[in-house]
């Protein structure tokens, strides 16, 4: 007998914990408004829920990344908007003296105008956003670009950057950089033939010459004898007038010019055009240069020298043009992007809250039922913990 009751309290006392337990488990989900508050109520469900959490986590890193990412576009192509108004502003003023609209003061004034564009425009290249330069590619630690002067005037600008991108995540798969390489961006690549204006009569050779943008040629000397130089007399090369393919170097940047000089007649200075390989900073240095006119060029050869600045300058005028394209491209494509994570993460989030959500009338209806039944289950242990030993006698 003592076995019998033993059992029917180890059933009754289970049946009450099954009953109190679900109870207890419906009124915290009444209470949080949650389905799910611990792994052990729903495992699937629950590993369900955490890996739309992770998702969540991840696209806002996308987000966080894109928002930076598109900042830095925006003032980039606000830069870009600069150095192109600029360079428009130089063609007003190249193409009002090429004209012959003014003289050699205004011509002058010109020259000062532009210096000034030039300095305005290597500022706006070597641009700093919250410590990183915006155009030095991988490189955003330090200026891109490298300024040479003399007597205080630009005369040199070099890139210093990175030729690598540093890119980052911007969605599942989809990798963006903020920071161009300023060399690519601001610099021509596609060298066509050497253009020689001036009356020596030197002449493309036949080598490949490495010399880009304009470049000065000086003739000294006689026929027989002549001596040329592309730095400014640093570094001479002599010939009798026999070379065909005579290499000229510069000493200060490296570069070589390769001179045909069977045709050379007169001393004198030549400027040699390098189609194709203009970038911004040295193109404005040369009209200027142009403009000033220091080594004492003639009329018709200062003339012609400004119809060939008119033509370098709509070559990087192009180059300006396409950089604003592909900014805005991108900052087009970026922003869309953004959208599309913003769904995606709206997604998980209705996910996540249907799979968490409690139905609270269906947890209400449960409770009653849990209730009722934990009613009938004590009443029944009541009339079954209530047996005697006369019961059994009977």
């Amino acid at each position: 007998m003592s076995s019998s009751l033993a059992n029917i309290y180890n059933n009754v006392n289970y049946a009450l914990h099954l009953h109190s337990t679900a109870m207890t488990r419906l009124q915290e989900q009444a209470s949080t408004g949650s389905r799910i508050n611990r792994v052990s109520d729903d495992p699937s469900t629950a590993y369900r829920v955490m890996g739309l959490s992770t998702q969540q986590r991840a696209l806002d890193n996308y987000a966080d990344n894109l928002s930076e990412v598109v900042s830095l576009l925006d003032l980039s192509s606000t830069v870009i908007e600069e150095i192109a108004s600029a360079l428009t502003e130089t063609r007003v003023r190249l193409t009002q003296i090429a004209g012959g609209i003014y003289g050699d003061e205004a011509r002058q004034r010109a020259a000062e105008g532009i210096n000034d564009i030039l300095e305005q425009t290597v500022s706006l290249a070597n641009t700093k956003h919250m410590g990183q330069y915006l155009f030095g590619g991988g490189d955003t630690s330090s200026a891109p670009y490298l300024i040479e002067r003399t007597d205080g005037e630009i005369t040199r600008v070099t890139y210093q950057g990175s030729y690598e991108n540093r890119s980052v995540g911007v969605a599942p798969g989809v990798n963006s950089s903020a920071f161009y390489v300023g060399d690519e961006m601001f610099r021509s690549d596609d060298r066509g033939q050497l253009i020689f204006l001036g009356a020596t009569g030197a002449k493309a050779g036949t080598g490949t010459s490495a010399v880009r943008g304009d470049t000065w040629l000086t003739v000294t000397g006689s026929a027989g004898n002549y001596t040329l130089s592309i730095d400014d007399g640093l570094t001479t090369f002599n010939t009798d007038g026999t070379d065909t393919n005579l290499a000229v170097t510069n000493s200060k940047t490296g570069e070589i010019l390769y001179v045909d000089t069977t045709g050379i007649t007169a001393a004198g200075v030549d400027m040699v055009r390098a189609p194709g390989t203009y970038d911004i900073f040295n193109t404005l240095i040369s009209i200027r240069d142009v403009l000033q006119n220091e080594k004492g060029l003639s009329t018709s050869q200062s003339r012609q020298l400004q119809d060939g600045a008119l033509i370098s300058l709509e070559e990087v005028n192009g180059l300006i043009v396409e950089a604003e394209v592909a900014v805005g491209s991108r900052v087009g494509f970026l922003s869309n992007l953004k959208d599309s994570l913003k769904n995606l993460k709206y997604d998980a989030e209705d996910e996540t809250t249907r799979l968490q959500e409690a139905d609270i009338a269906q947890i209400a209806i449960d409770i009653s039922r849990r209730e009722i039944l934990y009613q009938m289950s004590l009443s029944v242990a009541g009339k079954l913990m209530s047996v005697s030993l006369l019961d059994f006698l009977r």
